[in-house]
């Protein structure tokens, strides 16, 4: 299944965008999400379309497009603590100052290609990772911003994230952000949620209390951080199932969020009774 097809509101936003004359779409861009594999090749075919010479079709061949799919374009590059730093560059953990000022430096250079900057994390076998304030640090990000917010004519910055409270406010506070929902075909559990969970988008609120009963039974027999990731789970099966229905997508993906938020104050010692109680008002509209 190709990225038209695993991403039809995505691939269709950005085709109508760059198939604009003028280029339509913003100049940073956010990802995120659990695949950041996913996220990267939607990255590439945004580049690919933004370089093509011809029809910007999928299946089109020209020398932009091959060096694009071969990852080996001049102007598409992939910005991470390991690839594209300055020579004297010794930092090894972290996207540096260096390489932030070897970017603005390089972008002072006029070019006949649309460039595309792909920011991500790699682990130390090269595996793609998503940014977050330890690897992507503020004085980094800092150097970066009056050029996210006044790039270069035919710039694009895109940024790879698990979750945008990853990424330091101020980048994303300049950037279009978009949720890439993973759509690898491992059995993600939700065995123990899902009697309490199904049917749950169309609970009415005043059965919001009968639901945050459930859940917060759940997390006294199982881990809450287990629960949580199981209710996340169980969102993500019914968006694989509604991708096309916008106002459903729109809810799910914010319920994720939600759920996500609920995990970091459960890492935060709050009570999980206080923490279940709010989550299910948000959920349960």
């Amino acid at each position: 299944m190709n990225l038209q097809e695993q991403y039809p509101f995505l691939m269709k936003y950005f085709n109508k965008g760059i198939n604009n004359n003028d280029k339509n779409i913003a100049h940073c861009i956010l990802f995120y999400g659990s695949d950041i594999q996913a996220q990267y090749e939607i990255a590439l075919e945004i580049a690919r379309m933004l370089n093509c010479t011809q029809d910007h079709n999928e299946n089109c061949n020209c020398l932009n497009c091959k060096w694009i799919r071969e990852n080996n374009h001049p102007a598409v590059l992939t910005i991470s603590k390991v690839d594209n730093k300055p020579s004297d560059d010794t930092s090894k953990n972290v996207i540096s100052i260096e390489q932030a000022r070897m970017i603005k430096n390089d972008l002072l250079v006029t070019s006949d290609y649309h460039r595309v900057l792909i920011f991500c994390d790699k682990d130390k076998e090269g595996n793609l990772q998503g940014l977050n304030q330890q690897n992507f640090q503020a004085d980094a990000a800092n150097a970066l911003l009056k050029t996210f917010e006044e790039p270069p004519s035919k710039t694009t910055f895109i940024f790879l994230t698990k979750d945008k409270s990853d990424m330091i406010t101020t980048v994303v506070s300049r950037a279009q952000c978009f949720y890439v929902p993973s759509m690898k075909n491992e059995a993600n559990d939700f065995s123990l949620v899902k009697n309490a969970m199904e049917g749950y988008l169309e609970l009415d609120r005043n059965e919001v209390l009968d639901f945050n009963d459930k859940i917060l039974d759940l997390t006294k027999m199982v881990d809450a951080l287990e629960i949580f990731t199981q209710m996340q789970n169980y969102m993500e099966y019914i968006l694989k199932a509604n991708l096309e229905n916008l106002p459903i997508k729109v809810k799910l993906i914010s319920d994720i969020k939600a759920v996500e938020k609920a995990k970091k104050e459960y890492k935060l010692n709050i009570n999980i009774q206080t923490i279940v109680e709010t989550l299910s008002f948000e959920l349960i509209l």
